[in-house]
């Protein structure tokens, strides 16, 4: 990574309670010093998530009545290109797909998997497909029916996932790329009552990764396909995100790759701690390499910086953010300078500019 270059990150937050609605935030960053310093807020009501595009030219996120979508400026800052209703309740996840063509919002309350059209210009279109999950999962408090928490696509764009953590399984999609239309071909199971929460493919494509919320741990999976283009996923590997000891009630979060996707990280919430993984890029597999505690409450989500030297957590419950010096090879983290207070923050991306 060369010295000079450039970014912002943007952190989206809760703003119900906050009369501002001052839902994102635009923060300049200090790579060397592994320091961010606020730059500009957006007005957005509950930014449950946030995703910049494939071509990094646009950012969209969740708001009550639907999605937003912004054109990113050349010093990071964003202009509102336009808003769109998801027919639903408010979504939780969205992402698009490798071409920027559609965008898809995933929907925790009401259990709905939501593709929209995207624009030329970056703006968000009509409805494509609506799916809503059905079903009864596990009778567990709450447990027991949809809640799909993460929509990706597989890095070779022809399959979308769907992470449903009250059912336990992750769909797997086949997009028709014409219509913006989705067919369902398989389904990943994963162990009762374990809570699929966010999934990741490393950067090759090859490999699965999916965090689950209540059993806290990462199921690593081989991906391919076969001759008659049909998805199969094998699982290679399944690897704790905490240490043996930790806190009785605990959830895990979120799931980043380092910007060289030479590290996964993840938070634990209820043991208030980031756990980081080195990857094998030809196996695909993970080794811990810390799980140490961010001095905040509910971590919801967890980044490391460009250098892979810093790593900042969000911490949903104390309403801030604290940042640490990491050195990978001592396995340690190293409290770096005083916390940045956030109303409720969800989720953050480092974006490059150009």
């Amino acid at each position: 990574m060369a010295g000079k270059d450039k970014y912002v990150a943007y952190v989206s937050s809760y703003t119900s309670g906050n009369n501002a609605k001052l839902g994102i935030s635009i923060f300049d960053v200090d790579v060397k010093n592994g320091r961010i310093e606020k730059k500009d807020q957006v007005e957005i009501t509950n930014s449950s998530y946030i995703t910049i595009s494939h071509d990094q030219q646009h950012l969209y996120s969740i708001t009550d009545f639907g999605v937003e979508s912004y054109l990113i400026k050349e010093d990071g800052s964003l202009k509102l290109i336009n808003n769109a209703s998801i027919n639903g309740m408010r979504g939780c996840y969205l992402s698009t797909d490798y071409d920027d063509k559609y965008l898809f919002v995933a929907g925790y309350h009401d259990a709905k998997l939501t593709v929209l059209k995207l624009q030329k210009d970056g703006g968000v279109g009509e409805i494509t497909d609506e799916i809503y999950h059905k079903g009864l999962g596990s009778i567990a408090e709450r447990n027991f029916r949809p809640h799909i928490n993460c929509v990706k696509m597989t890095r070779d764009n022809k399959f979308l996932l769907a992470a449903d953590l009250g059912m336990d399984h992750t769909v797997v999609y086949r997009l028709n790329h014409q219509t913006g239309k989705l067919s369902q071909l398989d389904i990943i199971h994963s162990e009762q009552e374990s809570a699929p929460r966010h999934l990741k493919f490393s950067k090759d494509g090859k490999f699965l990764y999916i965090v689950h919320e209540l059993k806290n741990y990462i199921d690593v999976y081989e991906y391919s396909v076969d001759k008659n283009d049909i998805p199969s996923f094998e699982k290679i590997q399944t690897i704790s995100t905490l240490n043996d000891y930790h806190a009785s009630v605990t959830s895990a979060s979120a799931i980043n790759w380092s910007f060289d996707f030479k590290y996964i990280v993840s938070s634990n919430a209820g043991d208030n701690s980031v756990v980081v993984y080195s990857v094998d890029n030809k196996t695909g597999l993970l080794t811990k390499i810390f799980c140490l505690p961010v001095s905040g409450d509910y971590p919801k989500d967890a980044a490391l910086f460009p250098d892979n030297k810093h790593l900042v957590s969000l911490n949903h419950e104390s309403n801030t953010m604290t940042f640490f010096t990491v050195d990978m090879e001592k396995g340690t983290i190293v409290m770096n300078g005083k916390e940045i207070p956030i109303d409720r923050p969800n989720c953050i991306i480092f974006h490059k500019l150009p």
